[in-house]
């Protein structure tokens, strides 16, 4: 598996996923022109795309729906509204581009999101953003990876001093809102392995992050928690520009 986080943040969301030469793609909340110029960069083409997976309904992730065919895209019930698209029952497995695909229920303001695991007999993606907290059954589920992409949304102590609503800090600190770093790493904590190769961080704010915080949060997590971080490439996704990851050609 290889993935190509086209654009992770608030400003819009697209992640490329390629097994064996085929693409699909996880929420689309960027505009087609640059989605159409990372493609090309990696020798694809929209038309490439056999699926497109929706998280949740909210702008950042869902406003570019409309540019496929209602039989290439799979959500859950209501996510799209009257859409007729192919519907997403968490924790049922599906089969796309060769790989089973396992919908996660995830707890944020939006109708039924989800995250996802994308496993074959070899390696194991896990896909988790926008959720407030990730409950037991998920944490089971998503053990001893070979990739995690997983938000690691704020640092509290900067979202705290922005210029936001009160109203808005609340909702991203509340359980139907966004990880915090530290959230976040304490999550990573319990679940990674000894197959686990890499985790790259999602949907940083702007704002109320870095990725000097978010980095810094896990290295001192994980030190406290006896797990070796050299081990595991860390890094952090872009907005703006595309983050590479899985498996290499040298692999």
């Amino acid at each position: 598996m290889k993935f190509y986080i086209v654009a992770s943040g608030s400003k819009g969301n697209a992640t490329l996923l390629e097994h064996d030469g085929r693409v699909l793609l996880i929420d689309m909340g960027i505009a087609m022109s640059r989605l159409s110029e990372e493609l090309r960069n990696l020798s694809h083409c929209v038309e490439d795309i056999e699926a497109v997976l929706f998280t949740h309904e909210h702008s950042d992730h869902a406003s570019g729906a409309g540019f496929f065919p209602d039989d290439k895209i799979h959500c859950t019930e209501g996510t799209l509204g009257g859409r007729m698209n192919r519907c997403l029952i968490p924790y049922r497995t599906i089969n796309l581009i060769g790989l089973d695909i396992t919908p996660l229920p995830t707890s944020h303001d939006a109708f039924l999101p989800v995250g996802f695991i994308f496993q074959n007999a070899d390696e194991k993606l896990v896909y988790m953003t926008d959720t407030g907290f990730i409950d037991e059954k998920n944490i089971a589920a998503m053990k001893n990876a070979d990739y995690y992409i997983i938000e690691a949304n704020h640092n509290v102590k900067m979202l705290l001093r922005t210029n936001r609503p009160p109203e808005l800090k609340q909702r991203i600190l509340s359980d139907v809102g966004h990880l915090s770093n530290e959230d976040s790493a304490m999550y990573m904590s319990e679940v990674v392995g000894e197959r686990t190769k890499e985790i790259v961080l999602a949907h940083l704010s702007e704002e109320a992050n870095s990725d000097e915080a978010a980095l810094e949060a896990y290295k001192r997590i994980f030190r406290k928690r006896f797990i070796d971080i050299n081990k595991i490439k860390l890094h952090c996704a872009n907005q703006w520009k595309m983050t590479r990851g899985g498996k290499s050609d040298e692999d």
